[in-house]
């Protein structure tokens, strides 16, 4: 029978972040990066010793589900920590030297062939940025400053693909960072309270996330659940082959601005928008199990700008916000050429390895 010297047993929620516009002043904040990938948390699987146990290690999800079904290459990883040691971090793919979220996602696969091709291949790291217990203590109720000093000791004992993520106490620091580390997947930085204690899956930390614009078409539209109103506009930009690309929606509407869009958008129904070579919306896909992907393509004439948090390859990670209606502004000239590249330090550059 499996045992474990855990002091609290799994699963467990992690902690979260709420999003402001600001890092919080200084003093008796941390700040550090936000990284692109799974947030997880590592439950060890050896003893200090190296002698064997029969303990099962595990690696969670946000939300409690098991990832080493996905992630295999990562047990010999776990194996690496104290048994009673429980880490919060992050599961990775770098490519390029940045963090890939794209080539994360094509790991949640059902094939168990296919998994173990791609852990052989492009294999996930581990970024760890806190610390819940060790040598037998529960630290879920000692401050940040004293749980990160042990995650530093703990962190110079292992190996690849082990990476502890750097921390300051200079909002100077953080706020360069914020720059300097995007090109490395670093799509934000959080700030944590030196004293503060772990709380269990409430927003007990603050996050400042990159947030930028850009002026799209729109190629479609999807209603919404009612039937008489919109439920999100379909975005595009046109690619350098002139044909108009798909790269996400936009649904934060009030009930009487849906209706009016409506309204508006079927005067420019077509048959067709979206270029046949470039991304379509609508496309089946295993994160649309269960969807309703139904839409409705219009022509592409009216201009809208947006704002964005992340791009994953050419589309926006995320919902949009709609910003206001470009008039002024031709769709040919809305090309994805506008998506800002982030250029700067590699993802090896920031992390402790």
């Amino acid at each position: 029978m499996a045992t474990s010297l855990w002091p609290f047993p799994p699963p467990i929620t992690p902690m979260e972040a709420k999003v402001r516009t600001e890092l919080p002043a200084p003093p008796g904040w941390a700040y550090e990066p936000k990284w692109d990938g799974f947030r997880c948390l590592a439950w060890g699987g050896k003893t200090a010793s190296g002698a064997p146990e029969a303990v099962t290690a595990r690696l969670d999800s946000r939300n409690t589900r098991p990832l080493l079904r996905y992630f295999p290459e990562l047990l010999p990883a776990l194996a690496q920590l104290p048994v009673d040691a429980v880490v919060d971090g992050e599961v990775v793919l770098v490519t390029d030297g940045r963090t890939d979220f794209d080539a994360l996602q094509q790991r949640i696969h059902p094939a168990e062939s296919r998994i173990t091709m791609l852990a052989r291949e492009t294999p996930a790291e581990l970024v760890a940025f806190d610390l819940l217990a060790l040598g037998g203590d529960d630290l879920r109720a000692a401050g940040f400053s004293e749980r990160r000093r042990r995650l530093t000791e703990l962190l110079e004992g292992l190996e690849q693909p082990w990476h502890l993520t750097p921390s300051t106490t200079d909002v100077q620091v953080g706020a360069r960072w914020f720059d300097e580390f995007e090109s490395a997947g670093c799509d934000g930085i959080v700030a944590k309270q030196l004293d503060g204690r772990y709380v269990e899956g409430e927003r007990a930390m603050v996050k400042v996330k990159h947030r930028r614009t850009a002026d799209t078409v729109i190629g479609g539209y999807r209603l919404h659940k009612e039937g008489d109103r919109i439920g999100s506009l379909l975005l595009g930009l046109f690619n350098s082959a002139g044909e108009l690309h798909f790269i996400g929606h936009c649904s934060g509407f009030g009930n009487a601005d849906r209706v009016t869009l409506l309204e508006r958008l079927r005067r420019y129904e077509v048959d067709t928008s979206f270029g046949e070579d470039a991304r379509r919306p609508g496309e089946p896909s295993r994160w649309s199990a269960g969807k309703d992907l139904a839409w409705v393509a219009v022509r592409p004439e009216l201009v809208c700008e947006v704002s964005y948090d992340q791009l994953t390859g050419d589309r926006f990670r995320h919902a949009t916000r709609f910003e206001r209606w470009r008039p002024d502004k031709e769709p040919s000239e809305c090309l994805l050429d506008q998506l800002e590249r982030p250029q700067g330090s590699d993802f090896g550059d920031v992390v402790v390895s």
